[in-house]
């Protein structure tokens, strides 16, 4: 199979919907919460490290970039201007998702890439705005790699989720599932299920060998089907509960995308062809003569190629997107310390729902000139949410001791900044986490080295 081999492009226009969508209803969601109820983006945030530069709006441009962002979302869905709206709702969704690295979480990152990935694709030449406008646009194929390009990068995120299971805790102590499961003992009707021990280590074990073998099984024309289910009910589950937002959805989107390229055309046609519902049956059958005399060309024979030969940047570009996802979920093993408890080579690597942690603490600065010593509760200052994170994230810890060092020298005082926090993992109990000697307004954060000021989980005490 020819990378550029014409392909039919009904499950890529099924995803420009879907990520539109999703996308549209994720910033919006955010807005009402975080925004407008919470207020989150109006204090101090914890930017990405080397993307300082991305600061909220004033108000009222936050608002409308939210406002903007939803409305870009539909366009997407729409196919309406799509070489413009696509990436200029990346753009956005990946703002959203700089802002903030308390609100991290592994579907927004993987979301962001599926956008970006989704503007080099032709997915708005089949059922858009775009052909409806300019009917010389339309196509019912694209090339293969557009179409397989995202249930390959699902592939990874099922496999390497599953890598990352293999661990001590997750296998042989369901932990922390066994505490999460707890909260749920008193769910109507499921309670006493999700109490049960053996619940804990079946969900444990089945998720690890579910994770490493869904992608495999999707390739194979009769276990997908097998998987669909499995991953249907593991999908269901997750959503029932933990609150992982549109996860589960984007999920089973991509999941779809391992099954034959036509499955959208071929639904709407059994839904046509059938029986039941007959009101939908007339509509939909109307909707599709309808298209398909705007669109179509009057000739019957229609050319399988209908696209240019795809640029040879464009398969650089991807290969060298996949070489890092390939590579970003081995990372932790440059450094000596555990992923779990330091985070060095934690996010972006499909770490998902591992751990347990919980932390507390505050700061205590000491003025260099008086020796004067005062302490601050970060609490008093964060959200909740920041602080949660702050609290388990030395990365955070570190940015937020500068930020003190900064408002400190704002002042005119020189401090030394000193963080006393002690962590648990995993309901173990709580231990020092940070090494409370190290003046942290002096330390700089070095991506390619041990922190040796994070204090490991076994020599902390």
């Amino acid at each position: 199979m020819t990378l550029d081999r014409p392909t039919p492009i009904y499950t890529l226009v099924f995803l420009r919907v879907a990520l539109g969508l999703l996308g549209a209803g994720d910033i919006l969601g955010n807005a009402i919460y975080f925004h407008w109820y919470k207020d989150d983006f109006s204090g101090f945030t914890f930017p990405y490290i080397g993307f300082e530069w991305v600061q909220p709006f004033p108000e009222p441009f936050m608002s409308l970039f939210f406002l903007a962002g939803f409305g870009l979302g539909v366009c997407v869905a729409l196919g309406w201007r799509f070489r413009v709206t696509a990436p200029v709702f990346a753009a956005f969704f990946t703002y959203f998702f700089l802002l903030e690295k308390a609100h991290y979480l592994n579907h927004a990152y993987l979301f962001c890439w599926l956008a970006w990935l989704l503007c080099l694709t032709p997915a708005h030449r089949e059922w858009s705005l775009d052909v409806r406008r300019d009917p010389g646009l339309w196509s019912p194929v694209a090339p293969a790699w557009s179409v397989y390009l995202f249930p390959a990068l699902m592939g990874c995120v099922y496999f390497f989720g599953g890598i990352a299971k293999i661990n001590a805790d997750w296998l042989l102590l369901a932990m922390p599932l066994k505490m999460w499961l707890a909260r749920r003992s008193e769910m109507f009707l499921l309670g006493p299920l999700w109490a049960s021990e053996i619940t804990a280590y079946v969900m444990a074990w089945g998720g690890m060998l579910l994770d490493l073998t869904a992608g495999f099984m999707l390739l194979h024309r009769r276990l997908r089907w097998v998987a669909l289910g499995l991953l249907l009910g593991f999908h269901a589950t997750n959503h029932l509960i933990f609150n992982i937002g549109i996860f589960p959805y984007l999920s089973m989107v991509l999941t779809s995308m391992f099954f034959r390229p036509d499955w959208p055309k071929l639904a709407v046609e059994r839904l046509i062809n059938g029986r039941r519902m007959v009101w939908a049956r007339s509509r939909v059958q109307g909707w599709k003569d309808r298209w398909k005399q705007r669109v179509q060309p009057a000739s019957p024979v229609y050319p399988g190629h209908a696209y240019a030969p795809t640029r040879k940047w464009i398969f650089g570009l991807l290969a060298i997107v996949f070489l890092v996802h390939l590579a970003l979920p081995f990372r932790h093993w440059s450094w000596k310390s555990d992923v779990n408890w330091s985070e060095q080579g934690h996010r972006y690597s499909w770490r998902m729902m591992l751990r347990s942690k919980q932390g507390r603490g505050n700061f205590r600065l000491v003025d260099k000139a008086t020796g004067e010593t005062t302490y601050v509760n970060p609490s008093d200052s964060l959200s909740l949410r920041q602080y949660r994170k702050m609290a388990t994230h030395p990365d955070m810890i570190l940015q937020y001791a500068h930020h003190l060092r900064d408002s400190a020298a704002e002042q005119g005082r020189d401090v030394a900044v000193h963080a006393e926090f002690r962590v648990r993992l995993n309901g173990r109990r709580y231990r020092i986490f940070i090494d409370p000697e190290v003046d942290l307004a002096g330390v700089e954060w070095d991506y390619w080295r041990d922190k040796d000021w994070v204090l490991g989980e076994e020599t902390s005490e």
